[in-house]
């Protein structure tokens, strides 16, 4: 679903079929998983229980949803097939919010139907018949937003009340364990924060502080968020959470950074988690393992945009308008033959984001490939991959193995966190970002 689309009723969404890109069914959604937040803010939606076809259930986050429309859920293909295991900080919709008793604050009369009219009564007690959810503009988040009741007690002698949609403001009574208050508040604080910037408050927060709001954040966030921490601090944090969330977390990771976050770990532990892991997810970290770290190989993400020669300019526009990538990896497209995951068939070149846009939508790109710029070796040293990228003016650049075949792509921000002197993330930040920054830190430890 795209921003401005209709919005979903989470009831809608209970056993409709949930489909691969290729339209292979892979299960059902039984539920949907929010996560409460403080202050009356609407619930973030994390993703979908979804049981497959062996009666397991298992969990779908929603940045792997694609599509949910005329009566289907469509997936980026990619499952965790582990049983789903409910947090103490989740909240199951169909399960534990509708038919929950809630009061109504503030009435929305232009939504009201069925029976009944007038004002309306502060904290009138209300039935939860619904809650729908909608995409959140620009971004691949969702959030429960209204909020479908009924007015009056009900029962089987009483006349049924009034039914009306309001906001998830307008109701009080959905509340957030006593044991995750604290914590979800700082979350809720700390929301609007870019990874950095959230990485930057977290390393200068307690480590019990620390440990407490990395439980709360979603894997996806804390995945974020861990990118952009120093090597203790990761380890730190990866350390107290459990070892089959632990294996969740660093899926959610860019290969790349998952590979050096376990490169820190006894051989014993990191052998373990790479064990917990999606086959396909770690078979690409295990790869990246068996370079130096400070080599092309060591560096380099195997999760670059790779398309055939007989793709189209389109097809290539498409792959750069997702939002996961960062602005390094959608500069670039690398054009192999197939197979399309590394390590490719041979490589044939590269083709940069500005010759997208100068070209005819159905231009292929086998026609407009660079064939010119030599790509790296896996066994590059760091000093040879920064001149290469500065000699061409390069924000990321191809590596390619003796048999031609394309193993990643080494990008310019990985080259810089191995450039940047261990402690930089310790300078403070100058002017109004690092003054907000210091006195949430302050705020979230008690200072």
């Amino acid at each position: 679903m795209v921003a401005g689309a209709p919005r979903v009723f989470v009831s809608h969404l209970s056993g409709i079929a949930v489909f691969d890109p290729n339209g292979d069914q892979v299960g059902r959604v039984r539920d949907v998983v929010v996560m409460l937040r403080v202050g009356g803010r609407p619930p973030r939606v994390l993703g979908l229980v979804v049981e497959v076809v062996s009666r397991r259930r298992i969990f779908l986050p929603m940045t792997r949803v694609t599509g949910v429309e005329s009566g289907q859920v469509i997936t980026t293909g990619v499952l965790n097939m582990r049983r789903f295991e409910q947090r103490p900080t989740e909240t199951l919709v169909l399960a534990e919010l509708l038919d929950r008793r809630v009061r109504l604050v503030r009435r929305e009369p232009e939504e009201a139907v069925g029976e009944g009219g007038g004002a309306e009564e502060q904290g009138e007690p209300v039935t939860v018949l619904d809650v729908s959810m909608v995409q959140l503009p620009a971004r691949r988040d969702w959030e429960i937003d209204k909020v479908f009741v009924r007015r009056g007690r009900g029962g089987k002698l009483r006349r049924k009340g009034e039914t009306l949609t309001v906001d998830w403001s307008a109701v009080t009574g959905f509340r957030l364990p006593e044991e995750s208050q604290g914590a979800a508040s700082l979350v809720a604080t700390f929301e609007q924060l870019r990874p950095a910037d959230l990485a930057n408050v977290l390393h200068h927060l307690s480590p019990k502080r620390r440990g407490e709001v990395a439980a709360v954040l979603d894997d996806d966030r804390l995945a974020d968020v861990l990118e952009e921490l120093p090597d203790d601090d990761q380890v730190e944090i990866l350390g107290k959470l459990k070892e089959e969330r632990a294996a969740d977390v660093l899926e959610a990771m860019d290969p790349d950074d998952a590979a050096d976050l376990l490169a820190e770990l006894p051989a014993e532990e990191q052998e373990r988690l790479l064990t917990l892991m999606q086959p396909q997810e770690a078979a690409g970290v295990r790869r990246l393992l068996s370079y130096e770290e400070r080599t092309a190989g060591g560096l380099m993400t195997t999760e670059p945009i790779i398309l055939r020669p007989d793709a189209t300019v389109a097809d290539a526009l498409a792959r750069i308008r997702n939002p996961d990538l960062s602005p390094a990896l959608a500069a670039q497209v690398y054009v192999c033959r197939a197979p399309e995951e590394t390590p490719t068939g041979k490589y044939l070149g590269l083709v940069h984001f500005q010759r997208l846009l100068r070209d005819p939508p159905f231009t292929l790109l086998g026609a407009i490939v660079d064939t010119d710029l030599q790509p790296l070796d896996p066994q590059t040293p760091l000093p040879a991959v920064t001149s290469f990228l500065a000699a061409y003016n390069m924000i990321s650049a191809p590596v390619v193995d003796a048999s031609g075949s394309l193993l990643g792509a080494v990008t310019v921000d990985d080259v810089l966190d191995h450039l940047l002197p261990e402690d930089w993330r310790e300078n403070d930040l100058s002017g109004p970002a690092g003054e907000r920054q210091t006195r949430m830190t302050e705020a979230a430890d008690g200072r």
